[in-house]
């Protein structure tokens, strides 16, 4: 009697393990699902991409009005107030412009340097080509 009371409580104690390991596997899979889920959802291409863009909106009417003879203050109001101030080229005001839309490769690049003589433009040099770094 006691080893059929024996085997009856080893018995019953399998089954309970058993559906144990089971909850415990069910939990792991539903947790992988979820993980591969959720990286699958990162890793498409759903992701937003914002426009860049960096430096003063150049219009080419605005370009064109700049001419020689014009002073600093006459300039900023037409183009706004440079971008780059070279602190040893006093005499030198950079526009700089730069727009990259979402996933687009290609940038709409430009770059006017206006360079003066006192408080007189002596010169604009329009479409600056940009350096390409490596």
């Amino acid at each position: 009697m006691l080893a059929a009371g024996r085997s009856f409580i080893i018995r019953a104690g399998n089954p309970c393990r058993i559906q144990g390991r089971r909850a415990t596997m069910n939990l792991r899979h539903a947790g992988m699902i979820s993980l591969l889920a959720a990286l699958a959802l990162t890793a498409s291409a759903c992701v937003y991409r914002v426009d860049v863009q960096q430096g003063n909106l150049l219009d080419d009417d605005d370009i064109a009005a700049v001419k020689p003879g014009m002073t600093r203050s006459q300039v900023r109001f037409l183009l706004g107030t440079p971008v780059v101030v070279d602190t040893f080229q006093r005499d030198r005001w950079d526009y700089v412009y730069f727009l990259r839309k979402g996933r687009d490769e290609q940038a709409t690049k430009r770059w006017i340097i206006v360079t003066f003589d006192g408080d007189k433009v002596s010169e604009v040099r329009k479409d600056v080509a940009f350096s390409q770094t490596s």
